[in-house]
């Protein structure tokens, strides 16, 4: 099985560090799980972020945010948002009490942000998870072209020029999701899937039959990507892969990859401390 950190639910992890006079505050609300972390704002983004606090709750245990963050003093709120208008109320609700002095700042897409173009066709269309998550991929490898994949209800398997362009990108179905479709237990899907390995293709039983189809079509999706791109520009690409199913995903990965976990929460960084208008 894949090593992977342990969920966070409801309770934080922090530092014992003094918080800094200039605190942010950045939210990634997504369709499962909201994720948050406190940051210096002159923190430098990395690949292997320490932040100063983070967590991560479901959607129904949202107020209980309210008890992390009362302790800490906070000038702006940085959000991801791609869990509708009734999760975008609760969190406005949320933040005007606990930090009723930040000033907080919604972002979508748009043409170009923190030193990255936007070159769909209507870019105001595209996910902002999707552009966070690339403003924060080139941030940490500026100069690289890249295939950003993210693993979480949805998969998403983005293009980044190492010229600072999102190409543009495909969508599927999650790995959960994905095997859901099928009608099985999908609660096995972890431990299943962290034992079928690549000699393993062709299963001798159903429900590994599920898993290996759904995990090839994922990891299939992200290889082809890589492999697509390198033969259209004549460049290398690293793969940058996040999201709750990477860990599962990642053992059955042939190309050059790397693991960076909480890209979007990286990504609303840069964009924080590229102070856009």
């Amino acid at each position: 099985m894949p090593h992977t950190s342990t969920p966070i639910t409801a309770h934080s992890t922090c530092s014992s560090h003094r918080q800094p006079a200039d605190t942010l505050l950045l939210i990634d609300a997504g369709n499962t799980r909201i994720k948050w972390a406190m940051a210096d704002r002159n923190t430098k983004p990395e690949a292997g972020m320490t932040w100063r606090c983070m967590g991560s709750v479901t959607h129904p245990e949202l107020s209980a945010l309210e008890t992390d963050w009362q302790k800490y003093v906070v000038q702006d709120i940085w959000i991801s948002n791609v869990a509708g208008p009734s999760v975008r109320a609760l969190l406005e609700q949320l933040c005007a009490k606990v930090f009723p002095q930040a000033s907080c700042h919604w972002l979508t897409s748009r043409e170009e942000l923190a030193g990255l173009r936007n070159a769909y066709r209507q870019p105001a269309q595209l996910g902002g998870d999707r552009f966070i998550s690339a403003i924060g991929a080139h941030a940490l490898f500026p100069q690289q072209d890249l295939i950003v994949a993210t693993c979480g209800t949805a998969t998403t398997v983005d293009a980044v020029s190492g010229a600072g362009t999102f190409s543009g990108g495909m969508i599927l179905p999650g790995l959960q999701l994905m095997a859901g479709s099928l009608a099985k237990n999908t609660a096995q899907l972890p431990q299943v899937a962290g034992h079928t390995d690549m000699a393993q293709i062709f299963a001798d039983n159903t429900d590994q039959a599920i898993v290996s189809g759904c995990i090839h079509a994922q990891t299939g999706a992200i290889m082809l990507a890589c492999e697509s791109w390198t033969r259209q520009t004549g460049k290398p690409v690293l793969c940058l892969i996040s999201g709750g199913a990477a860990p599962y995903l990642i053992p059955h990965l042939t190309v050059r990859h790397q693991h960076i976990p909480n890209l979007v929460l990286t990504g609303l960084l840069v964009v924080a401390q590229s102070r856009p208008d």
